[in-house]
Formats: C-alpha cells, sequence, structure tokens
C-alpha cells in the first residue's frame, strides 16, 4: 500500500454529498445508529460501528456505558478491565442488565487470552463469556490450543475471533498467519482483523480482507500516520489506512459482524477523538452508499 497520506475528504467512489459525515462531526443522539440488518434497505447490507471498550480502559464501566452511548452506537465489545474475568455467573449477569439496560449491546468480549491448553482452561472464558452475553470472544492463543478451542466454541455456539497483534507478536502477527490455522475449522472460528497491526505487519489489509473472506468475523479499526509505527495511532481519517476501501471491501465480502473502533491514544480523554474518528467512518459509508445510488456507478 502506498505510505501518502489519505486526505480527510477522499474516500472512494464518494460524492461531495456523501463525505457531508465526515466533516460535520458526529451523528446527533436523536440519530438512530444502524440496525444488524444494515441501514441500506432493499436487501442493501451497509457496516455495523462499534467501541472496543478498551479504548475507555481507564474509566469505570457505568462511566463506559455513558461514554459509549454519547458516542451514538449501541454496540460495544468488552474487554476485561470493565467485566473482570473474576466476577461470579450472578455478578456477570447484573452487568450484563446494567450494559444491555443502558440501550447497548454487547457484540463480542475480548481480547481475551488463552493460555492453557486444558478443558479447564479454556473451558472458564467461555462460561465466562456466556454469563456475560458476548456472542463472539476475540482471541489469543497459541495455535497448538485453537482445536480445543474450537470444539468449546461448538459447544457454547460462540464465535472464536483469532485477533493478529503486528510484527511484535510470535503467534500471529498478519491476519494469514491465523488464517492458515482456521480456515478448515468449524465455521465459529475465525479471525478480528486489527487493521492497524495488520497494517505494521506489512500486509496488504484489502487483500487480507478478501482472502479470508467468511472467515472474517470481527474487525478493530484505528489509523496510522506511519504504517511502521504503533506509536504514530492517530484519529480515523488522519493517516494512512484506506478506511473506505477496508469498508468497500467488507460490504463485498457480505461481513456481517461489526467495526468496533479501538482508539489506543488519548485515554484520559478519549471522546473527542472518538467521535471524530467516528464522523469520518460514518462519513466513509455514507460514500460508498452515494456511490452505490449513483446511476454511473
Amino acid at each position: 500500500m502506498s505510505n501518502a497520506p489519505v486526505p480527510r475528504r477522499t474516500f472512494i467512489g464518494a460524492s461531495v454529498a456523501g463525505l457531508a459525515g465526515a466533516t460535520l462531526g458526529p451523528l446527533p443522539h436523536s440519530v438512530s445508529p444502524p440496525s444488524p440488518e444494515g441501514r441500506g434497505g432493499q436487501g442493501v447490507r451497509t457496516l455495523n460501528l462499534g467501541i472496543a471498550s478498551y479504548s475507555l480502559r481507564n474509566f469505570p464501566r457505568d462511566k463506559a456505558i455513558e461514554m459509549v452511548k454519547a458516542l451514538g452506537t449501541p454496540y460495544i465489545n468488552l474487554k476485561s478491565v470493565h467485566l473482570p474475568y473474576e466476577l461470579s455467573p450472578e455478578e456477570l449477569a447484573t452487568a450484563r442488565r446494567e450494559i444491555e439496560g443502558a440501550g447497548l449491546h454487547i457484540v463480542g468480549g475480548g481480547v481475551i487470552t488463552f493460555e492453557e491448553d486444558t478443558d479447564a482452561g479454556v473451558g472458564k472464558y467461555f462460561a465466562y463469556a456466556k454469563a456475560a452475553g458476548m456472542p463472539l470472544i476475540a482471541a489469543h492463543a497459541d495455535a497448538q490450543i485453537l482445536p480445543r478451542i474450537e470444539r468449546f466454541a461448538k459447544q457454547y455456539d460462540i464465535k472464536v475471533a483469532i485477533h493478529n497483534h503486528g510484527p511484535e507478536d510470535t503467534r500471529f502477527p498478519s491476519p494469514y498467519d491465523a488464517l492458515k490455522h482456521v480456515r478448515d475449522m468449524d465455521r465459529r472460528m475465525g479471525l478480528c482483523i486489527d487493521i492497524g497491526h495488520t497494517v505494521r505487519a506489512g500486509t496488504d489489509v484489502v487483500q487480507a480482507i478478501a482472502d479470508a473472506g467468511a472467515r472474517v468475523l470481527d474487525m478493530h479499526a484505528k489509523d496510522l500516520r506511519d504504517p511502521t509505527t504503533a506509536s504514530s495511532q492517530c484519529i480515523v481519517g488522519e493517516g494512512v489506512i484506506p478506511i473506505a476501501a477496508i469498508f468497500q471491501q467488507l460490504e463485498t465480502i457480505g461481513y456481517r459482524g461489526y467495526v468496533n473502533l479501538e482508539y489506543e491514544i488519548d485515554a484520559d480523554d478519549p471522546l473527542p477523538g472518538m467521535k471524530q474518528s467516528l464522523a469520518y467512518m460514518r462519513g466513509a459509508l455514507a460514500g460508498l452508499d452515494a456511490a452505490r445510488r449513483s446511476p454511473h456507478s
């Protein structure tokens, strides 16, 4: 991919009108977020934007809930900082009611690292996810544990999306490193593609999505000013990652999961940057919608 920055107003196939969402700021709270069926209508799906709660790791759960509501999306992927593994099933059920009672939808949990290749070591995280109402686990594990994880994924009917962590990751730096292990596994086994780590691994993220196809089960979205440097993370749309092309490819493969913003910077005051990031992402989707509706597209 090119290392040249992507201007904030540049989207593939976008019209000027379609880009307005990227420059006018976040949607008003009265605007409903997309439903799980997509908001395109007439059989046309579009992507659902959510929040990885790791973005809000410096805040307690009640505050994080309010912050997600302020971002205008109901979809949340929960990190253990907000839903500790040590909670009892009853405490997890109470926390779930608190989250869902606030109008949020739990779309997954993690990243969860599976460290033990034993039934007890793997099963405890599936029991946790079930009690918390998580339909998906974003996971990290040694490849040798994956067959056992697959067995529990089928038993609990919970999807497992292997998360890649970039060049420092000795297990799965790129989505391709995980794909080769899950390609022929149960349909519940797939990938959580972290687009920032993917780019830093030197992988063409758009091509990786195309090659993984139905194995893409989850996604963590972020942006980088320098495609090789983790510390260059920035507001989505101000870096070099081709967000619109990624969204277009996800729509092409019929992606039915969530694109969860994982905003790892500005930890003590993340909302301004998260709002700008989501505005850009919504603008990218609007541009794709406009291009799809255009009689010349």
